[in-house]
C-alpha cells in the first residue's frame, strides 16, 4: 500500500497539478512488465493510466466500466479527460483541474527543482523568468530565479518590457507572441526599463539552472512591531536546502525578536507537502505542538492509506497570527499551509484574488517510460475543513505590485500588509476598493498558465 510517506502533494496550478511528497520513494507500478526490447503502443500505455485511475483516483467510483483509451493522443491526455468525473457536493460541474500525465524523465527534472522549458525543446532550459501584466501595455518582469540566465543578466522583478525581439506590440491580445518568446524560446532580444528610467537591451540564451524557492528573508519595523518578511517561491527543490533555508530564516527572526510575520506565497504553487509541515511547524505558535495538521483521505480502495499528521513545533518565534500574501497562483501545498495554519492561529489573507482552489493531491505511478498523476487523496484540517475548491478569499483585496522589487516597502501588497500591521485595523474597508479588471485578469490567467506549465516541464500550449 502507498503510505503517507510516500504520498504526493505537489500543485501547479491553473493547467497542471500540485504535488506532494513527503518522501522521495519510488513511483507504484500497476502496469505489467514490459519487454524493454519492443516499444509500448501509445494505446496500451492509455489504457494502463486508465486502470490505474480506476484504482487510485479520488473519483473512481463515477469512472465509466468501459473506456475507450485508443483514442487519445498519450497518456496526459487521458488523465486530462477523466477530470469530467470529479464530482462534490455545492459544486455544478467537476472540480479536478489538475490530473495528468507525464514522462518520467521529464517529471525527475522538475522534482529535483532544475528548470526546462517543455518537451520539445527541454535540452535547452529556458530563461528563468516569468512575467506579468500590471496594466494594459505595461509587461512586467513578475519573477526571476537568481542562478538563470536572467538571474545572471542581472534582471530584477518590476521591470518593464517594452520590446521582444523587435515587436513593441506589448498587449494581452498580443499574449501568445509574448508567451512563444519569453518562455519557449531559446534566444530572445528584450528591452527593459529600469526603475530609474534608463533603458536596456538584453538578449537571453535559455539555459538550465537550480531553482532557490525562499527569495527573500527580512525584518522591518511597522509602527512599534518588528515584522519578518520572507517570499517563498515554491515547496519544490532540494529538500534538505529548504529545511536550512527554513532554520536560518527563522532564526534571524527569533534574534531579531519579530512580533509579526508576514509570508509571501503569491506566485506559489506548491511542491513538496513535507516541506509543507516543516514550515508550518516554524510558524505555528508552541500550543499547537502535538495537535492535528492535517488528514490524508483516499477514495474507498485505499482508506487503509488514510493518515494523519501532527504538529511538532520548531524553533522559538511563537505567534498568534500569521499573514499571508496570495494570488491566483497560490495553490495545492501554499493552500495547504493556510489551511493546517487556521485552526490554531489568526490566519490573515492579502491578495488581488482568491487563491487558487486545490485541497487535493497526487503522486506518481508508473506507465512505462511515462508517470500518471490522478487526484488521489484530499486534505482537511483539525476542524474537518478542506473543501477550498474555490480557493481562499482574501481579508484584504489589494492588488500585486508587480511594478516593485521584492522587498520594497511601498510595493501595494507589502504595503498593506504593514500598514494593518501598524494600524491594528484589518477589515475590508480597511483598504481603497480594489477590483482586477477584467481584461488585465484574463491575460494574466493565459500568462498564469503558462507559467506553471513551464514550472511542471509540460507540453507547450
Amino acid at each position: 500500500m502507498m503510505k503517507h510517506s510516500t504520498a504526493i502533494a505537489c500543485s501547479i496550478i491553473f493547467f497542471l497539478a500540485s504535488c506532494k511528497k513527503s518522501d522521495v520513494a519510488p513511483a507504484v507500478s500497476l502496469a505489467p512488465p514490459v519487454d524493454t526490447a519492443k516499444p509500448v503502443s501509445i494505446a496500451n500505455l492509455n489504457q494502463t493510466a486508465f486502470n490505474i485511475s480506476k484504482d487510485y483516483y479520488l473519483w473512481n467510483n463515477l469512472l465509466p466500466a468501459t473506456y475507450n483509451a485508443s483514442t487519445f493522443a498519450d497518456p496526459d491526455a487521458v488523465m486530462t479527460d477523466i477530470r469530467q468525473y470529479s464530482r462534490e457536493s455545492g459544486f455544478t460541474g467537476p472540480v479536478d483541474r489538475w490530473s495528468f500525465a507525464m514522462k518520467k524523465t521529464e517529471w525527475d527534472q522538475l522534482s529535483s527543482g532544475m528548470a526546462s522549458i517543455n518537451t520539445a525543446t527541454s535540452a535547452d532550459g529556458d530563461f528563468g523568468m516569468e512575467v506579468l501584466f500590471h496594466a494594459t501595455g505595461d509587461l512586467r518582469v513578475k519573477k526571476v530565479e537568481p542562478a538563470s540566465p536572467a538571474g545572471a543578466a542581472g534582471i530584477h522583478r518590476g521591470w518593464r518590457i517594452t520590446k521582444i525581439n523587435g515587436s513593441t506590440n506589448i498587449t494581452i491580445e498580443n499574449a501568445q507572441y509574448i508567451i512563444d518568446n519569453v518562455y519557449y524560446s531559446t534566444s530572445s532580444t528584450i528591452t527593459f526599463v529600469k526603475p530609474d528610467g534608463s533603458v536596456v537591451d538584453i538578449t537571453l540564451a535559455a539555459g538550465h539552472y537550480a531553482s532557490k524557492p525562499l527569495y527573500l528573508d527580512t525584518v522591518y519595523t511597522a509602527g512599534s512591531s518588528k515584522v519578518g518578511y520572507m517570499v517563498y517561491n515554491s515547496f519544490l527543490g532540494d529538500q534538505t536546502k529548504a529545511a536550512t533555508s527554513y532554520a536560518r530564516a527563522f532564526s534571524g527572526f527569533a534574534s531579531a525578536g519579530i512580533t509579526d510575520l508576514v509570508v509571501d506565497l503569491r506566485y506559489n504553487g506548491g511542491g513538496y507537502v513535507s516541506l509543507q509541515e516543516k514550515l508550518a511547524n516554524y510558524i505555528v505558535n508552541q500550543s499547537a505542538s502535538g495537535g492535528v495538521m492535517m488528514k490524508q483521505i483516499y477514495n474507498t480502495s485505499h482508506s487503509s492509506d488514510n493518515s494523519i499528521s501532527y504538529f511538532n513545533k520548531a524553533g522559538s518565534v511563537n505567534l498568534p497570527k500569521v499573514y499571508f500574501i496570495v494570488g491566483r497562483s497560490t495553490a495545492s501545498a501554499a493552500e495547504l499551509l493556510i489551511n493546517n495554519l487556521k485552526p490554531y492561529m489568526d490566519v490573515r489573507l492579502i491578495g488581488p484574488s482568491n487563491t487558487h482552489g486545490k485541497p487535493v493531491g497526487f503522486f506518481p505511478l508508473e506507465d512505462g517510460e511515462w508517470y500518471v498523476f490522478p487526484v488521489s487523496f484530499k486534505t482537511i484540517n483539525k476542524n474537518g475543513e478542506g473543501n477550498y475548491y474555490g480557493g481562499f478569499k482574501p481579508n484584504a483585496q489589494v492588488a500585486d505590485g508587480v511594478d516593485k522589487d521584492w522587498g520594497d516597502i511601498t510595493e501595494t501588497s507589502l504595503a498593506s500588509a504593514l500598514r494593518n500591521i501598524s494600524t491594528g485595523n484589518y477589515k475590508y474597508n480597511a483598504e481603497p476598493a480594489y477590483i482586477e479588471p477584467a481584461n488585465i485578469a484574463a491575460g494574466n490567467d493565459k500568462l498564469d498558465v503558462v507559467n506553471l506549465k513551464v514550472t511542471i516541464g509540460s507540453k507547450k500550449p
